[in-house]
């Protein structure tokens, strides 16, 4: 649901930001929030238990990430794509992101989903061009 509510939110704000705000406005986020997130995750790991699955803020951050990568048209196929990669990757886990797993506290939940993230953003930047 946190990749979901996401994209929504992101595509909602395309259509009052331009290209470049929008990016800009993205990425501050993508920082805040992960900066906020952390600390939070690990008191709320204490009630929860380690990566709790109530928590989607990883999926939020690590979506908004690879929305990065969605090209100025704004053409909604991107922003379609940008969503089912970085789910499948945040589902398959390939290429190292199952070992950010390994990592304990805030960080560790928001690792896989961030590195994720990253790999969509590369994956969408090479099929725009």
């Amino acid at each position: 649901m946190g990749a979901l509510f996401a994209t929504a939110l992101w595509w909602l704000a395309s259509s009052y930001l331009d290209s470049f705000t929008l990016r800009i406005a993205t990425a501050i986020s993508i920082v805040v929030i992960t900066l906020i997130s952390i600390p939070a995750i690990r008191r709320v790991e204490k009630e929860w238990g380690e990566d709790p699955s109530r928590v989607v803020i990883d999926e939020v951050v690590g979506t908004w990430i690879c929305l990065l990568g969605v090209p100025e048209s704004m053409h909604w196929g991107y922003v379609l794509a940008a969503f089912l990669l970085f789910r499948f990757l945040d589902i398959v886990k390939p290429l190292g992101i199952r070992r950010m797993e390994a990592v304990r506290g805030g960080w560790g939940v928001m690792l896989d989903d961030i590195l994720a993230g990253i790999y969509g953003l590369i994956i969408l930047l090479l099929i725009s061009l």
